[in-house]
C-alpha cells in the first residue's frame, strides 16, 4: 500500500504541481513492448533499483492483472509515461506483461439475438 508521502503532488486549484515527464526522467520511449491493453502484473519479486513514489503506485496496482490505460488513470499520467514506468519494473524483474486475450471464436449470433430479445421484453 503506497505511503500518503507517495501521493503525487495535486493542488486542488493547479492539478498536479511536478510535470508528467519529470516522472520519467523525460524518457519518452519505453523499453517493453506495451499497448493501453496490456495486462501488467506483479511478480512478487523486489525490485534491486531505486524506485521513484510513481513506480510504487504502479507496482501497488499490479497485484492483479491490470491494464496500462487503467493504470495511467490511476496514477493521472499520461499513457506513455505509464509505459516508461511500467518498462523500468519490466526491466527490474517486478512485473511481466501480456498482451489481453480475446476469444478466438467470435460471439456465437444466437446468443446476441436472444440478449437483444430479453432487452426489448423489458422495454
Amino acid at each position: 500500500m503506497p505511503h500518503p508521502q507517495d501521493a503525487p503532488w495535486l493542488d486542488d486549484a493547479a492539478g498536479r504541481l511536478i510535470r508528467p515527464y519529470t516522472v520519467s526522467d523525460g524518457r519518452t520511449r519505453p523499453t517493453a513492448a506495451l499497448d493501453m491493453l496490456s495486462m501488467v502484473r506483479a511478480t512478487g519479486a523486489e525490485p534491486h533499483v531505486h524506485l521513484g513514489p510513481e513506480h510504487t503506485q504502479a507496482l501497488g496496482l499490479c497485484e492483479r492483472p491490470t491494464s496500462v490505460a487503467e493504470i495511467a488513470a490511476y496514477l493521472r499520467l499520461p499513457v506513455i509515461v505509464t509505459k516508461v514506468l511500467l518498462s523500468d519494473l519490466v526491466d527490474c524483474g517486478a512485473v511481466t506483461t501480456h498482451a489481453p486475450r480475446f476469444d478466438d471464436q467470435p460471439t456465437d449470433v444466437s446468443l446476441l439475438e436472444a440478449v437483444l430479445d430479453g432487452l426489448r421484453r423489458q422495454l
